[in-house]
Formats: structure tokens, C-alpha cells, sequence
């Protein structure tokens, strides 16, 4: 089969094309911006890729159209479609899906899918989980949204019978606006937690537990919920209807807990210790992944101490938390090096776990939180009043204020001398550089690439 996929270059549709690929498929796709490093990994499968969304397209004659959610109906400012090629599909009558669709179709069928849900901690659960049943021998396949350096490519399809998920809640295409992961039909699912995000397509938290519960209505009575005990939002789904086994984790009531520090705990199963957790990784939250990777794998016949043995190998993903750069202050008589980190965070309450995170790690040293406010939510500034206290921890914070339709300097005022606002990227470096002193840990905070700003950051510390 030939596919042709529209929007190929997202973490999403980028995994869906490899898992083609090795299925055997010929792929071929096009996206707006066609770029490193995704544009070389999908020419490196022998992927050829088209710049934009002509409706030239229409010869390549593929077999199936596979539509991402960032193709729309919309029109340009002079009448014109955005998205010429999906006009063209309709017009002739062409065999369109969406991405979703195609994966449960063609790689989710006839597998055990484990399916990961949640506002937080989906990729980086994601990675565990997978690499948990990796070690425990279960060749898992599996699709996640960042690259885990276990594994070193986002997907693959596995020769077991498992297949690991991240599950997104937002909107599968703009002819289908139900949430991603009612397509995956997961025997296993973990509900990670659960807030208000994505203002763009969700008016509430309650239009988003409604999604979480049709989630819950696809899983089997043979099959496994795991949920965290915690998140009262994640109580309210459970009470709409569960028809499946609930392991929960999290609270001291749970069935999973954890007794110790994030980086060295025990894991207890009804009060009764059963393994113990010694890993690279901090912070609370991933403390929680742990628990809920632990209790999916349980599901799938991998006990504990297994998961827990494999947990102490496991590497992270890219961009969470990883460390980008260490520079020496020239001229400076303390030789402790300036730190610069590369995190996902960009809704408030994750911003403020990954600062949290940092602290615990870094203890009294000097914390800069440098952050663009880029996703649809936090743009449509659904989200700014709660930015002062996702920084708390933080001694400094910098925000990239360009593109924003409100006012960061104001959201942030309560912060006082300790907030700073630039417009452009190189505006925020130069602010971050001129308040940078030896040992301090810069931590850059962004779902996009930031304008590049931690080479930028790197550049100008050393030539300072």
C-alpha cells in the first residue's frame, strides 16, 4: 500500500510513518515546515518528503491520504485555501483518513495495546512502560511522542504481542474532533492525570472528562485501568462508568505506592513492599510514572520487581530535563559551571513539577526559568495567572512574551524584580546572560524549539 501522509513531520505522524515503513508500506508525506532532525530520520526510512500542501500532490496517486490534525478547511487572508491538497482530495472524491484511524487499522489490530493518558507525563510513561516490557523480554512495539534514549527512535513495531501507546486527548482530525485515543481500543490503560489544557478545542475540564471517559468505555472487562488516586478530576471520570479491573496508584489509600525520595524508593502493593526503585530520575511526578508503568506491566505478566529492576536503566526521553550545555564563566573566580537544561514543560502546573524537580536536585543553588508560553493554550492566555506560581521555586524567570495576544509583563508582575519579559529570543538571552552568575542552572522550557536559544544561551555565556 501506498500512503501519502499530510502533516508528516509531527512527533505523531512522523511515528505513525515509520511504523509504516517497516510494515512494508511505501510512505511518502508533506508538511509545512520540513526540517532537521525529523526530515533526516524520514529519509533516512526512505521517506521522500514535499514542502507544503499543493494540490500537485494529487499525481503521486497513493492508495490512502492519511491526514494529520493540523490540516483544516481554513482560508487564507486573499480567499485561498490553507491547505490546497486537502481540497483537492475532497473535490476528487480521493480515500482519506486520519492518522489514528490508519494506526488502529493497520498496527494496533489483534495487539495487547497498553495506552497512556493524561495532561502530564504521557511520553515520558510512555518510554518506561515500553522499555520496562522490552527488558522483561516482551519485544513490545510502541509509539511515543519524544525520543527515548533507550531505544533511540520514537517507533517501532515490536515482534510481541504488546503494543505501547501514548494516548493524546486532543482531537483526532478536523473531520473526526474526537480525542486520539479512542481509536487504540487499549486493554491496558493508564489515566496519568488530568486537567484543563488545550483552551483551543476544550470550552472546560468537564468537555475533557467526558473524552477520558469514552477512553474508558473502549477498554474490555478482561482488561486493566490503572489511574491515579490523587487527581479528583480522574475520580469524576471513574464515577461516570468503569467495566474494567481499577489498579490505582499514587495516594496513601492506592493499591501502588511508594515509600522513600523520588530517586531511591520503595514500591509497596497494598502496604507490602515488593520492589525498590534506584534510578537517575527525580521529581514526584516521576515517582508517579513509575508507579503507574509499574502497575500497566503487572497487567501484561511482568511482576514489579521486574519492572523495577528495568526501571533502574532506563535513560529518560530527549527534552526532558536533559542537559543541553555546561559553561565556565570567563574572568570569574568561581569555577562552578553555568548549567543550561532542555525541558517539554509548557503548561503551568508541569513548568512548575519540572522546576520543583530541579530544586529537589540542585538544593539552594540558583534556579533560571526561562519559558515561552507557545502552546494554543497558554497563547490564548487561558493559563497566565497561574504562571506566577509554577515559578515559585524559581529564583529567576525570563519569558519569551512574542506572539502573545496578552500581557506577560502584568501576568507576572506579582513576581516583581524577579520576572523578566522579552518580545524576541535574543532579547531573552541577553537578559538571561546579563543575570547569569557561576553555578547557576538555567532551565529553558518549551513544546517547540525556542529559536534555537539553547546554542544562543551556550554562545553568549562563553564569549561573555
Amino acid at each position: 500500500m501506498h500512503i501519502h501522509i499530510l502533516g508528516i513531520c509531527g512527533t505523531f505522524m512522523g511515528g505513525l510513518a515509520a511504523l509504516a515503513r517497516e510494515a512494508g508500506h511505501r510512505v511518502t508525506g508533506c508538511d509545512a515546515g520540513v526540517y532537521p532532525p525529523m526530515s533526516d530520520q524520514l529519509r533516512a526510512l526512505g521517506i521522500d518528503l514535499v514542502e507544503g500542501f499543493g494540490a500537485d500532490q494529487m499525481a503521486l496517486k497513493p492508495d490512502m491520504f492519511v491526514v494529520g490534525n493540523v490540516v483544516s478547511r481554513a482560508r487564507l487572508d486573499n480567499g485561498e485555501p490553507k491547505f490546497p491538497l486537502m481540497e483537492a482530495i475532497l473535490d476528487a472524491g480521493a480515500p482519506y483518513t486520519s492518522g489514528p484511524q490508519w494506526l488502529a487499522e493497520h498496527v494496533l489490530q489483534g495487539r495487547h495495546v497498553l495506552a497512556i493518558a493524561g495532561t502530564h507525563g504521557k511520553t515520558t510513561t510512555t518510554a518506561m512502560l515500553s522499555w520496562v516490557l522490552q527488558s522483561a523480554g516482551l519485544e513490545p512495539g510502541f509509539l511515543v511522542g519524544g525520543v527515548p534514549m533507550n531505544f533511540g527512535v520514537s517507533a517501532q513495531l515490536g515482534k510481541g504481542k504488546c503494543f505501547v501507546i501514548e494516548a493524546d486527548e486532543y482531537d483526532t482530525a478536523f473531520f473526526d474532533k474526537r480525542s486520539k485515543f479512542v481509536h487504540y481500543r487499549p486493554r491496558t490503560a493508564i489515566l496519568n492525570n488530568l486537567e484543563f489544557d488545550h483552551a483551543d478545542i476544550f470550552d472546560n475540564l468537564a468537555a475533557i472528562e467526558r473524552q477520558f471517559h469514552h477512553l474508558l468505555r473502549t477498554v474490555p472487562s478482561s482488561g486493566r485501568v490503572v489511574v491515579n488516586g490523587l487527581e479528583e478530576s480522574l475520580a469524576r471520570v471513574l464515577h461516570q462508568g468503569c467495566w474494567s479491573e481499577v489498579r490505582s496508584f499514587g495516594a496513601a489509600v492506592s493499591d501502588f505506592t511508594a515509600q522513600g525520595e523520588p530517586h531511591d524508593f520503595d514500591v509497596l502493593l497494598r502496604d507490602k513492599p515488593v520492589a525498590h526503585v534506584r534510578w537517575n530520575l527525580g521529581g514526584v511526578h516521576n515517582q508517579l510514572n513509575a508507579l503507574a508503568a509499574i502497575a500497566a506491566a503487572e497487567h501484561v505478566g511482568v511482576s514489579p520487581q521486574q519492572a523495577a529492576v528495568a526501571l533502574g536503566t532506563f535513560e529518560n526521553v530527549k527534552r526532558r530535563m536533559e542537559v543541553r550545555a555546561q559553561v565556565t564563566l570567563n574572568g570569574s573566580s568561581n569555577s562552578a559551571p553555568v548549567t543550561i537544561y532542555d525541558d517539554f514543560a509548557h503548561h503551568p502546573t508541569a513548568i512548575r513539577t519540572t522546576v520543583n524537580g530541579l530544586r529537589r536536585k540542585v538544593g539552594k543553588a540558583r534556579i533560571l526559568a526561562v519559558f515561552e508560553p507557545r502552546s494554543n493554550t497558554m497563547k490564548l492566555g487561558a493559563m497566565k495567572a497561574q504562571l506566577p506560581w509554577s515559578l515559585e521555586e524559581a529564583d529567576l524567570a525570563f519569558c519569551h512574551s512574542g506572539g502573545l495576544g496578552w500581557d506577560a509583563t502584568e501576568a507576572l508582575s506579582s513576581m516583581g524584580q524577579r520576572a523578566f519579559v522579552a518580545d524576541t529570543v535574543d532579547g531573552i538571552v541577553a537578559l538571561v546572560v546579563a543575570h547569569a552568575q557561576p553555578g547557576d542552572h538555567i532551565l529553558c522550557m518549551s513544546n517547540g524549539g525556542f529559536g534555537g536559544i539553547h546554542a544562543k544561551l551556550e554562545l553568549a555565556l562563553r564569549q561573555r
